[in-house]
């Protein structure tokens, strides 16, 4: 039963029934209800600030997942790095240099992708230059490893002929050590003997007598064999194949044809004074892609260790040599 309010009247003198009409009743619900949603944004406002919805909740977990992601990512990307330095530095140091290929330019290892911004599709994002740097860090080792296989591949295929190739490599002296008076001129820096400068000695100088007999280092097809005007005199020039070359200067005789055949230990002509010579000796190169190699490190078959050292000691305390 609903309460029955009265209100005095003092003129009156009586208490009168109060009665509320409909409109005064709907603005007062009115009133109630817009102070209860006022009072509830503030309390939800308040709350919210103070703890997390289940939604916001949810949504730092799956943040703080991939941060924790992202750096074991990171991590990862890092050892994959030193193990692909690794890998690199194997190859250039060790497997290319026993199968006799140059190393890979840094600049080729190193480079990256060309063309069309590959990268625009994660630009505009609240963390792009986070998966901007992660994608550049992907993409450079992807290039890296690619350039890796392709050495890779490359050795193989020499690995394959390394029979081959280590039956052509020079391995041995072109004058034996029986024949031999000295080794009177090494690689490198010397006196020229006619224009009394400094000149780069590409090869070594074998002092015999006229006449000694000069041996194909290697097994290889004579691509030269005729008297030179650049100083050389009669020459013989082997090629070896894997871009290996040698050369054998200032001849008495020749004793081989071009394009003919020849195998370690042939012998390939005499020694003489042809050319640009202040006496009979030989002077010997090796070529390696084009590029003059020291010929003391393909001497392998004939030298023992302390008759290296004491080779290269030896050839390094002439200073003159005897050929242009």
């Amino acid at each position: 039963m609903a309460k029955v309010k009265y209100r005095y009247n003092p003129e009156t003198l009586s208490y009168d029934k109060v009665t509320t009409t409909y409109k005064e009743k709907m603005t007062k619900f009115g009133i109630m209800f817009a102070v209860s949603i006022v009072i509830a944004v503030i309390y939800y406002v308040v709350y919210s600030q103070i703890y997390d919805t289940p939604k916001e909740r949810m949504l730092d977990n799956e943040l703080a997942n991939l941060k924790f992601k992202y750096q074991m990512l990171s991590k990862t990307m890092e050892h994959i790095d030193h193990t692909l330095s690794d890998i690199q530095k194997r190859d250039d140091n060790i497997y290319r240099t026993v199968l006799q290929s140059d190393p890979i330019p840094i600049s080729v290892r190193q480079a990256g992708f060309g063309g069309i911004n590959r990268y625009e599709p994660l630009e505009g994002y609240a963390n792009s230059n986070v998966m901007i740097a992660t994608a550049k860090h992907a993409d450079k080792i992807s290039r890296q490893l690619y350039v890796q296989s392709l050495s890779y591949d490359e050795l193989i295929a020499k690995a394959i002929n390394k029979e081959q190739m280590i039956l052509n490599s020079p391995a041995i002296q072109p004058i034996s050590n029986k024949d031999l008076r000295i080794r009177s001129s090494g690689f490198g820096w010397r006196i020229h003997p006619i224009a009394g400068h400094r000149k780069f000695h590409e090869g070594i100088d074998f002092s015999a007598d006229t006449g000694t007999p000069i041996y194909a280092t290697g097994n290889g097809t004579v691509i030269k064999a005729n008297y030179s005007s650049g100083g050389y005199g009669n020459v013989v020039i082997i090629d070896h194949g894997f871009g290996v070359k040698t050369l054998y200067g200032h001849m008495k005789n020749i004793g081989v044809l071009v394009n003919g055949e020849v195998n370690r230990g042939d012998v390939i002509g005499t020694v003489g004074s042809t050319g640009y010579s202040k006496g009979p000796h030989l002077h010997y190169e090796v070529h390696i892609n084009g590029r003059p190699v020291d010929p003391i490190n393909y001497f392998y078959d004939d030298l023992s260790p302390d008759d290296y050292v004491r080779m290269k000691e030896q050839l390094q305390e002439n200073d003159i040599m005897e050929i242009w």
